[in-house]
């Protein structure tokens, strides 16, 4: 499983709007996306927000994302509008504790 976390620095005062935009694009992922396991929108307002996304694996990432998933975000249409700066996206893996 990769966790994807992409993070958006957003302009107060459109903080609830794009929250509204962002909330909507995604609600439709699941069923867009077979290799999207979870899906989550974290808030910090007035400036952060976080989409945060669990794959099956790197193929299903470039399905989503391109060839350039590991370095280059997802921007959605009139995305940067909203941004103070531009978004930054990470990964992870997970690592056991046992």
């Amino acid at each position: 499983m990769i966790v994807r976390m992409s993070e958006a620095r957003v302009l107060p005062d459109r903080f609830e709007a794009f929250h509204d935009m962002i909330v909507e694009a995604v609600r439709t992922f699941p069923d867009r996306y077979p290799g999207l396991l979870d899906h989550e929108v974290l808030v910090a307002p007035p400036n952060s927000l976080i989409y945060v996304s669990r794959w099956r694996s790197e193929e299903d990432l470039v399905h989503y994302a391109g060839e350039n998933w590991r370095d280059q975000p997802v921007v959605l249409p009139g995305e940067d509008d909203y941004l103070l700066a531009p978004l930054q996206v990470r990964h992870f893996t997970t690592a056991s504790l046992a």
